[in-house]
């Protein structure tokens, strides 16, 4: 019952670890990502669906993204989707691909980003934090129900703590990296 919990435990602190990283990943940087446009969404074939179903997307130089659209119809609605997203950035449209180019970040726009990084690193503690609360609550009603002794019980939880400290710390790292990445210039 106890390796059940602790197993159960960190395996949701390590997708909360992956929650983490991915929602990094959608932070714009000065440099070309792919994962920037996400999720963005095109309106197409009378329905709507993400931008890389109906596009290939490639970083031809280290600033810019290029937009191949599968059928060259839908360009213009590739266009109306990328100016809808919170992507921030104006395609230049050359008859048969779109072309994002990335402008360098200014200081304020590093530290609105660098801001944001903090807060999906907090949310990040929060989901193991969250996890932690419920692997000690499912500790202490084994023990009232008599199923596991209060010495088992009180190792467990530190069992569990020593995880919240271990996927923390990787949050903390993956929030640093991230950080180093945004200021650079």
């Amino acid at each position: 019952m106890i390796q059940e919990t602790l197993r159960e435990a960190e395996e949701r602190m390590k997708k909360a670890v992956e929650a983490t990283q991915h929602e990094f990943s959608l932070i714009r940087t000065g440099r070309a990502n792919p994962a920037i446009l996400e999720h963005v969404r095109v309106d197409a074939y009378g329905t709507t669906l993400p931008l890389n179903q109906v596009a290939s997307i490639s970083v031809p130089e280290p600033r810019q993204l290029l937009i191949t659209p599968f059928d060259r119809n839908i360009l213009p609605q590739i266009e109306k989707g990328i100016l809808k997203s919170d992507v921030g950035i104006t395609p230049t449209n050359d008859g048969s691909a779109l072309r994002l180019n990335i402008p360098p970040l200014n200081e304020e726009r590093r530290k609105e980003l660098i801001k944001q990084v903090h807060q999906k690193a907090e949310q990040g503690r929060a989901s193991i934090r969250t996890v932690r609360h419920e692997a000690i609550k499912k500790l202490q009603t084994a023990k009232k129900a008599s199923e596991i002794s209060e010495n088992e019980e009180k190792r467990a939880e530190e069992q569990v703590q020593k995880l919240v400290d271990k996927y923390t710390a990787e949050i903390d790292h993956l929030m640093k990296v991230k950080e180093a990445e945004l200021m650079e210039v």
